[in-house]
């Protein structure tokens, strides 16, 4: 029964481009893109693939963000005051990264 299922979907895809109905689709002749979830715990792909879909990061990509912003505001600031609440605030953030992370190996 399977076979027959996959016979008649070659089938209608072969018709479909012999109508040249696959000729105009968005991203044609560029190589494909795959998302690469090997960093991420077998567990905890499917998870992410839907947080990702629904343009949401994860808590710690979101802090990995943060703190790049934080990092390009001290390099900026002229501030000797405001440049050091920064560093606080980047400090702060590192920890709360690695303590996260470190949980999560655990």
């Amino acid at each position: 029964m399977e076979d027959v299922i996959i016979k008649i979907a070659e089938q209608k895809i072969q018709e479909a481009m012999e109508r040249g109905e696959f000729d105009n689709l968005p991203g044609k002749g560029k190589p494909l893109v795959f998302d690469d979830c090997s960093s991420v715990p077998e567990d905890l792909r499917a998870g992410y693939r839907i947080m990702k879909n629904a343009g949401v990061l994860p808590v710690e990509m979101d802090i990995k963000k943060q703190i790049a912003f934080l990092e390009k505001m001290i390099a900026d600031c002229r501030d000797m005051h405001k440049k050091e609440e920064l560093r606080q605030q980047l400090f702060e953030l590192r920890l709360t990264y690695n303590i996260m992370m470190e949980k999560r190996r655990r």
